[in-house]
């Protein structure tokens, strides 16, 4: 997701400049695009940016606990917010997951469902927060672990798509990334949930 959302930013001759925040350097190289490594439990104060898009997450098998795997998926993605917010961004834009809900009994839901929640507390001008599907792509490619779930969902999506409701099928990351992009621009209402079903258009 990360890779996609640069991939859209750079390509808009509108955005003066990209700040990307990487925990290791990107192999991409543009004029406009400016790389800070950092650590998200000590982020250094950020350039002054309008905007913020984030796209953090890892699963609990690569984070080896639910504790360290929270670090990521709620704390991390509140600290970059924060600093974006104190950096004077008046939008954000945020990958999120379909079931995030503050009060499920599933796990990784209810941790996607509590940073939504605390970002919404946070009172942003305008926050966007996607909600993908299994999301298709070739992770090995980009050296992450493969995700058995997400390669199961694909296979059976392939066959049986024309069957599955739209917000169950899964989803190109450029479409979500797209889609997140396109409605953080618009002088829509302050908060907007994107369904993953509304992105397949993008």
């Amino acid at each position: 997701m990360g890779r996609e959302i640069l991939v859209a930013l750079l390509a808009d001759d509108s955005v003066l400049a990209v700040h990307a925040l990487v925990r290791q350097t990107v192999p991409v190289e543009h004029p406009r695009l400016i790389q800070h490594l950092v650590r998200l439990d000590h982020l250094p104060p950020l350039p002054r940016i309008d905007e913020v898009l984030i796209a953090l997450g890892t699963t609990i098998k690569v984070a080896g606990s639910r504790t360290a795997f929270r670090a990521v998926d709620h704390d991390g993605v509140l600290a970059v917010a924060r600093a974006a917010m104190k950096a004077g961004a008046t939008r954000l834009g945020v990958v999120s997951a379909m079931g995030a809900n503050a009060r499920s009994s599933v796990f990784y839901n209810r941790v996607k469902g509590e940073m939504e929640q605390a970002l919404q507390a946070m009172a942003w001008p305008k926050l966007v927060i996607a909600r993908p599907s299994f999301l298709a792509g070739q992770r090995a490619d980009l050296g992450q672990p493969v995700r058995s779930g997400e390669t199961l969902a694909l296979t059976l999506s392939r066959w049986l798509q024309p069957l599955i409701p739209a917000n169950y099928r899964s989803i190109e990351a450029g479409k979500v990334a797209r889609a997140l992009l396109h409605h953080l621009c618009l002088a829509s209402p302050s908060m907007c949930i994107l369904p993953s079903g509304s992105m397949q258009a993008f």
